[in-house]
């Protein structure tokens, strides 16, 4: 096995990291490595194009986007099986999706909302309601926000169509076991539509293994450009028409679903995104989906004492709350932290971590739901690290 780099060697491959902001904050958006932002400085310098002229000039950005899209499907294990979708957010994924969906949903047609989501997994699925559609609501523990996979069995039926669920609460930090929900939803006939924005930046993803049907995740939160993508999977693409131009032909995905293409610039920064696991990984070539899963084996080991060490020491204070599972094993949860305190404020917590030059913040997180079921206050919130 290769040595790895230090860890003095892999902060320097983050500028950032250099400046005086202690940043505990990746949750709501990552720090990109250099690679990533030359190459998407460079794209922008030397190939900033049109695709599909037929120039030198278009044929290597029409390459640098079509290997973008390819990358995000190494990167999960999803080349045999489907197709990368991108676009400027998660957000704007799903709303697609749905509305996709609303095409084909039939009145009384069921779908799965889950509590402990972030409402762009939630809200575009609730507008399925003027289609038709029934909503039924995979509740959570309203002491500890987890799920419980046999509470979903007694959702599902034959009427099923949609699960949407996400791998991690971005609030929570547990892990889904996303597999189980898969099976119990796949016995029915549904289609799981997975958020795994929270989990992306923290393990090596596997759709396979998981047996989604689709799956979203922000790009900007695992150390690459503003954007988002989604995986899809071949037959359940094939299940919808996308919302792109009337000539552009329905089986010419990913392009049928991106309206007004993905960011040029952006699948630049995505696809240099390998260039950087490969150097934490000490390997040459190509990023293989073999080589990303290793990526993401080292920062997992990477984060885990960290994780360890701040679950232990508010542990240690009678007055602080975590919010979610007091795990620290890297089995249970994500580095993803939240707590609160019965004396302090969220937000003046945050402020006294500002002054102090440490980059967190408070608030419902977009898991408005969730705070509701749990009894917290949905402005202040909590404060995540």
């Amino acid at each position: 096995m290769n040595t790895i780099p230090s860890i003095h060697q892999i902060r320097d491959a983050f500028p950032s990291l250099s400046g005086e902001t202690i940043l505990l904050e990746n949750a709501g958006g990552s720090q990109v490595p250099t690679c990533v932002a030359n190459a998407v400085r460079d794209h922008m310098l030397n190939d900033y194009v049109q695709l599909g002229a037929g120039y030198p000039m278009s044929d290597r950005a029409t390459s640098t986007v079509d290997r973008a899209h390819a990358f995000v499907e190494t990167l999960i294990n999803g080349t045999e099986s489907g197709t990368a979708i991108l676009s400027s957010s998660c957000t704007s994924l799903t709303t697609m999706l749905s509305e996709c969906y609303g095409r084909i949903i039939q009145p009384n047609d069921e779908i799965i909302l889950c509590q402990q989501g972030h409402e762009a997994n939630i809200g575009p699925w609730l507008n399925l309601e003027k289609c038709g559609a029934v909503i039924r609501w995979w509740n959570v523990d309203p002491t500890t926000g987890s799920l419980n996979v046999d509470d979903l069995h007694k959702l599902l039926n034959e009427r099923t169509r949609i699960v949407a669920f996400p791998q991690v609460s971005n609030l929570l930090g547990e892990i889904v076991d996303v597999r189980a929900v898969a099976d119990a939803a796949h016995a029915h006939g549904a289609k799981v539509v997975v958020d795994g924005v929270a989990y992306a930046p923290h393990r090596p993803i596997d759709v396979e293994v998981m047996a989604a049907d689709w799956y979203v995740y922000s790009t900007y939160k695992v150390y690459g450009p503003h954007m988002g993508a989604l995986w899809g999977r071949a037959d359940a693409i094939a299940e919808i028409d996308g919302p792109n131009h009337f000539f552009i032909p329905r089986d010419q995905a990913p392009y049928v679903f991106e309206l007004g293409g993905a960011s040029h610039e952006g699948c630049a920064g995505i696809l240099a995104l390998g260039d950087y696991l490969s150097f934490l990984t000490q390997t040459e070539g190509p990023c293989t989906t073999a080589i990303a899963h290793h990526a993401f084996e080292i920062m997992r080991d990477l984060e885990a004492p960290i994780q360890s060490r701040l679950i232990e020491r508010l542990q240690h204070h009678s007055a602080e709350r975590i919010i979610g599972t007091p795990s620290s094993s890297i089995e249970d949860r994500v580095a993803t932290i939240s707590f609160i305190h019965e004396r302090h404020s969220p937000s003046t917590i945050v402020a006294s971590a500002h002054a102090a030059n440490v980059g967190i913040r408070n608030g419902n997180m977009y898991a408005y739901r969730l705070c509701e079921a749990m009894g917290i206050p949905v402005e202040e919130g909590v404060v995540r690290v």
